[in-house]
């Protein structure tokens, strides 16, 4: 029997004391841990996100309590508190390789006695018994690309297209006119996101959507989450990238693209992703990244209000200055532990990968152009 929502007079609004992270770290332990502890990334990605999203770091030296007894706990909180919960917690089974079935059976049962759908629990379960193929398809049938419907005008008026897409993730590359709009980003004032995503293409070699080897319209949103959250473009900036966008908006299958990310570039749990992304494992194992992930998750959920990154027209507001455009979203600087960790931003060293580096000077080449960099090195 699921754990009642509480009355909204009783609703615990507060965010979670000392006292309350020590009952959700043994609730955690008794849910995501396999046979033999803990291991070391859960360790690791447990404390930097609970530390990133509390301030207090987690007691991963508790005694563990039941599913049933972790529902409990969170009697007073409401429907959206125990669904990030629950995402959180498949998350750190997401990273487990292989992933063992009784684990996602305890998520499971964790889930339906807080009373929490979550679509990325079908995903886990399929990743477990090693039905990739399904996962893949329950990612379009229950995640954030769900949302997306072809008949929807709003949408494709937002990524400015003169043709239908079928699906959220499909390419656009003979589109001349959205190719013009986003070449015209090149005439805008220094300071402004539209030029910064332009010095962002050139510099990497990515070429603008419309035109051929193009990144699909929908996935080209994220380009200008880069630039105003201030990230990389290596693939543990990608995880930053989309931990922030997922944690930033209310619609709780946002979850599904950090989901996606981990899935790619840790586990390796799919093949590809997002119509462009190819999995290469490893990287949110890499030293400093778990950090860098919880400050990304902080920082997406202290943005004003809910925010759909994907589903913003960009062009709005292209030609504002930089800074009072994050100040329009809310977005905060990076925690300085995160700095320290290595997240840097799209014009530092680090922040472009040796493969973009290498494009961006082949199309200045093609353009008979010098090649410029912005700042960013490998």
């Amino acid at each position: 029997m699921p754990v009642p929502l509480p009355d909204p007079t009783a609703e615990n609004h507060h965010p979670p004391d000392a006292a309350e992270v020590t009952a959700l770290s043994r609730g955690i332990l008794g849910v995501v841990a396999p046979d033999g502890g803990l291991t070391e990334l859960q360790r690791i990605l447990i404390g930097a996100v609970v530390s990133a999203m509390t301030g207090f770091a987690p007691d991963l030296a508790a005694d563990p309590v039941s599913p049933e007894a972790f529902a409990q706990g969170l009697a007073r909180r409401n429907l959206g508190f125990r669904t990030r919960i629950v995402q959180m917690v498949i998350l750190y089974v997401l990273v487990l390789q292989p992933m063992p079935l009784d684990v996602v059976d305890r998520v499971d049962r964790f889930a339906r006695e807080a009373g929490v759908d979550e679509g990325m629990l079908s995903v886990a379960h399929e990743f477990a018994t090693g039905s990739l193929g399904l996962a893949t398809l329950d990612f379009e049938r229950n995640g954030y690309s769900s949302t997306w419907n072809e008949e929807d005008e709003e949408d494709e008026a937002t990524l400015h297209l003169s043709s239908h897409l079928t699906g959220a993730w499909d390419a656009v590359t003979d589109d001349p006119v959205l190719a013009a709009r986003w070449r015209g980003l090149e005439a805008l004032p220094t300071g402004t996101p539209g030029r910064q995503v332009a010095d962002f293409y050139r510099a990497r070699g990515f070429t603008y959507p419309g035109t051929a080897e193009s990144a699909p319209p929908f996935l080209a949103q994220h380009d200008w989450v880069h630039v105003l959250a201030d990230y990389g473009t290596t693939v543990e900036s990608e995880l930053e990238v989309f931990g922030f966008i997922a944690r930033a908006n209310d619609d709780m299958r946002a979850f599904s693209l950090l989901a996606m990310v981990v899935s790619l570039f840790e586990t390796a749990y799919l093949p590809t992703g997002a119509g462009l992304f190819q999995s290469d494992a490893g990287h949110l194992s890499q030293a400093g990244v778990a950090t860098r992930l919880g400050d990304a998750l902080r920082r997406g959920a202290l943005c004003t209000g809910s925010v759909d990154f994907l589903r913003i027209d960009w062009f709005e507001f292209a030609d504002r200055p930089i800074e009072q455009v994050r100040a329009h979203f809310g977005v905060v600087a990076k925690a300085p532990v995160a700095v320290d960790q290595g997240s840097v931003g799209p014009w530092q060293r680090g922040g472009i990968s040796p493969f973009q580096w290498k494009a961006g000077q082949a199309l200045a080449r093609s353009r008979g152009a010098t090649y410029d960099a912005f700042g960013a090195s490998c």
